[in-house]
């Protein structure tokens, strides 16, 4: 059986590296040695291996490796702690401002607002 990984490093700066990899110790590690020295995590020093999912089939890594690269960092954050809630909430969202809004009227009114 084969196993592929797609993984997220948390930077120093507060920012998230994605990536695929059929040996997750391995990357991780080249990555906090600065293995090579001009890649973005190199510049961002230290970085925390902060998710993991596996994979049977490189395609699907490599499809949601991609889908991830596209979400925000909230969003990403979320999907590390596993808040699905957030997760949800986000992926109906597509500013900061429409998420900061929802959120104050969910706590005025414990629910989501309608329409």
């Amino acid at each position: 059986m084969h196993r592929y990984f797609v993984y997220m490093l948390l930077c120093t700066d507060g920012t998230y590296y994605t990536g695929v990899t059929n040996d997750v110790e391995r990357r991780a590690s080249q990555h906090r040695s600065a293995e090579h020295p001009g890649s973005y995590t190199a510049r961002r020093q230290p970085v925390v291996l902060v998710y993991v999912q596996e994979f049977q089939w490189i395609q699907e890594a490599i499809a949601w490796e991609k889908r991830l690269k596209k979400w925000s960092s909230k969003k990403k954050k979320a999907l590390c702690s596993e808040d699905w809630s957030e997760i949800q909430l986000l992926a109906k969202c597509r500013n900061a401002t429409s998420h900061e809004l929802r959120n104050s009227e969910v706590e005025e009114n414990g629910e989501l607002p309608s329409g």
